[in-house]
């Protein structure tokens, strides 16, 4: 199981909106949201507080979720881990867990890792397979019409719990990548939960370095999410999401810009902004 969404934890017993924002015209969205029982909320709190149910629904003191995610680590390095593969120097496992948390949304470059852990490369791709496989670490694959280019280019990594992934390398203020995993969290499991026409989960990147942070692929219809820390989102914040929409035309059903204020507005045809509570 993934760790618990933010609406689980309000008792709602869901992931966020992303059906429903699915199913219905762009602009329809700003009525849609505005239909949605949902609370302001601080990310950053909710970032630090992650999924996992004892340190997100039972703790309120940072000092108490620190010790239960330490206590955490030292169960799976000591116990889960070793039912996958024999690891000796587990303070070097640790220490390459830690520095994968601070590149939250940015290309899996294990050169560079090893060098950060003074490991060598073929030890980081073997260890980052085993985080992987053992849901820590989450990896988001290139999008692209061509589905074997997906396979082939360099994919994002991510974390399975925003908490966790803030504790690891002894982080206590949560950066905007942090709200960008909280979102994809989200999406993850929506994803898991959907049985039928299951989408896909990417990013977006082009040649010249344009990004847009999390795509999602239902069918035929794609949605393009970039997620800011800002409060108050401005056009410039949609400059990519207006280049992946004009890429593939009409196959956009829209854009979101999904944010830390408290606005929704439009900054472009088929492109709102939203603050991120009212979707996650």
């Amino acid at each position: 199981l993934w760790p618990m969404t933010r609406r689980e934890r309000l008792g709602q017993g869901r992931a966020g909106l992303w059906s429903e924002l699915l199913n219905h015209k762009c602009e329809d969205w700003p009525e849609l949201l505005s239909t949605v029982e949902a609370e302001a909320a601080d990310w950053r709190k909710v970032v630090s507080q992650g999924g996992y149910p004892v340190p997100a629904v039972e703790y309120s003191d940072p000092a108490d979720r620190a010790i239960w995610f330490d206590g955490y680590v030292r169960t799976y390095l000591e116990r889960d881990l070793q039912d996958l593969s024999s690891i000796d120097n587990l303070v070097d496992f640790r220490r390459l867990m830690g520095a994968a948390c601070l590149r939250l949304g940015q290309l899996v470059n294990q050169t560079e890792l090893g060098r950060d852990v003074q490991l060598p490369q073929p030890t980081v791709r073997r260890w980052l397979s085993l985080l992987e496989a053992s849901y820590q670490l989450v990896t988001l694959p290139a999008y692209a019409v061509n589905r074997t280019k997906r396979l082939i280019k360099t994919p994002k990594a991510y974390w399975s719990d925003t908490g966790l992934a803030l504790r690891l390398p002894g982080l206590t203020s949560p950066t905007g990548a942090h709200l960008e995993n909280l979102v994809l969290s989200d999406l993850l499991v929506w994803r898991d939960a959907s049985v039928a026409d299951r989408p896909g989960l990417f990013y977006w990147r082009t040649a010249t370095g344009q990004e847009v942070d999390l795509v999602v692929e239902r069918g035929a219809d794609l949605l393009g999410i970039e997620v800011k820390a800002t409060t108050r989102p401005r056009a410039a914040d949609a400059g990519h999401l207006r280049t992946f929409r004009d890429e593939y035309g009409d196959s956009v059903r829209g854009c979101l810009v999904l944010h830390g204020g408290d606005q929704v507005e439009w900054l472009g045809p088929r492109i709102l902004a939203a603050p991120w509570w009212t979707v996650v």
